[in-house]
């Protein structure tokens, strides 16, 4: 396994300015203000998290953070996720040594999804494959334009 030292902050990009990942920005939760008040969450308070790795620009998996995940991803160097059918917390690689290491976060345009760009170590996939996508396409049909 590949040790890297965890970032000691991580840099958000939002709407085009940055929001530090500093625990001590947060007032009332543990996001900055600015950041928490711009993430537009579902009904469960998640949003969704796309994962890429940093220097391919392979898309890895998807996986779903609320704003404590966020943090914990922002402040540790480590990707966190909220496991939405064990409701529970849960850092890539913690059992499969396959780690994802933080290079950057940034919200898209509308607040409500994050793309996490990394530095991932094995399979991103629980199934061992590099990414959560190899080998699963679907046929897909389009129409020509006239």
């Amino acid at each position: 396994m590949s040790e890297q030292p965890a970032p000691a902050q991580t840099t958000v990009q939002t709407s085009g300015s940055a929001v530090s990942g500093s625990p001590a920005a947060a007032d009332a939760g543990p996001l900055p203000a600015e950041l928490a008040a711009a993430l537009k969450r579902d009904s469960a308070g998640l949003v969704a998290a796309v994962v890429q790795q940093y220097d391919t620009n392979e898309v890895l998996m998807l996986g779903w953070m609320d704003d404590e995940a966020l943090h914990r991803t922002m402040t540790t160097g480590r990707v966190t996720f909220y496991s939405r059918s064990r409701q529970e917390y849960w850092r890539k690689g913690d059992t499969s040594g396959h780690v994802q290491w933080v290079k950057s976060v940034a919200m898209d345009c509308d607040g409500d999804a994050l793309l996490v760009r990394v530095d991932q170590v094995g399979a991103a996939c629980h199934t061992g494959t590099r990414t959560c996508f190899d080998g699963r396409e679907l046929n897909v049909t389009t129409a020509q334009a006239v």
